[in-house]
C-alpha cells in the first residue's frame, strides 16, 4: 500500500536578532549568577564562569554578525533574480 507524500512546508522565518538577543541575555544572567555565587562553587565548578563569559561574547558577536549575513543573503538573492531576468530577456530576444 503506497501513500502519497505531502510536499514539505516552507521554512518559517524567525526574528534572528531577537532570538540572539534573548539567548545572549540568558548568558548574561547566568554569568551574573555565577559571579555572585562563585565563592560557593567548588574549584572544580568554576569553569562555569568562563562558559558564561564565552556565551556572552558569542552572543554579542552573533548580534553583530546576523544582520550582515541577512543583508548579504538578500543581495545575493537579488543578483540571482536579476541574472535570471537578464537571461530570460536575452533568450526571448534570440527567438
Amino acid at each position: 500500500m503506497s501513500r502519497k507524500l505531502r510536499p514539505a512546508p516552507a521554512p518559517l522565518e524567525a526574528n534572528d536578532r531577537l532570538v540572539t538577543a534573548v539567548i545572549t541575555a540568558a548568558w548574561v544572567i547566568g554569568l551574573i549568577s555565577v559571579l555572585v555565587l562563585r565563592d560557593h562553587l567548588s574549584p572544580g565548578q568554576r569553569w562555569w564562569v568562563w562558559t558564561c563569559a564565552v556565551g556572552v561574547c558569542m552572543g554579542l558577536f552573533g548580534l553583530w554578525y546576523v544582520p550582515r549575513l541577512k543583508r548579504s543573503r538578500s543581495r545575493a538573492a537579488q543578483r540571482r533574480a536579476q541574472t535570471r531576468a537578464e537571461q530570460e530577456q536575452a533568450r526571448r530576444a534570440d527567438t
